[in-house]
């Protein structure tokens, strides 16, 4: 059964503009963040789904079984001519960024956060991911107005029989 799943995920239309996400499609990662200075580990687990008959990507996503979470959903935006998403979390709030190749075939986010009061004072954040059919790596920076800090960073692996749980 699970064979067929990949199978689907690797051979379905999807949108010109939303490949890049083929090889994450129909898969479950789990990345390690670093250690908080209390200690605590967090662990993030989250799956890539084709959604909108290949018109759109969802991402589901959970830290530590769900005492935090989202969904993401990437598009091709025609009109404005680039990738956009829109993320929705388990705290509240949501934000909206966009998409950027780069040369050395990875990707920036950029997404502004709606209500920065329920996300920690965090206004924006930007992202670079690296994709690969064996791990997705990902360095994130946040910004509190114009002030620049470390986000979060992790390397994703498949890890299969893993759920995204939310509570």
């Amino acid at each position: 059964m699970l064979t067929a799943v990949v199978t689907a995920a690797e051979t379905q239309s999807l949108h010109p503009e939303l490949e890049a996400f083929r090889p994450l499609l129909g898969k479950t990662w789990a990345g390690a963040f670093p250690d908080r200075p209390d200690g605590t580990k967090m662990e993030d687990v989250v799956r890539y789904e084709r959604v909108l008959n290949g018109m759109a990507v969802r991402s589901l996503h959970s830290i530590n079984d769900g005492i935090y979470g989202g969904e993401t959903l990437f598009r091709w935006d025609a009109q404005a001519g680039k990738l956009v998403f829109h993320y929705f979390t388990t705290q509240g709030f949501v934000t909206k960024g966009e998409i950027h190749r780069n040369d050395d075939g990875s990707f920036t986010s950029s997404e502004q956060v709606e209500k920065p009061d329920q996300a920690d004072g965090v206004t924006r954040v930007e992202a670079v991911f690296r994709v690969a059919a064996d791990r997705l790596v990902v360095e994130s920076t946040y910004f509190r107005g114009d002030v620049a800090e470390p986000g979060h960073a992790a390397e994703y692996r498949p890890a299969p029989g893993r759920n995204v749980v939310f509570r």
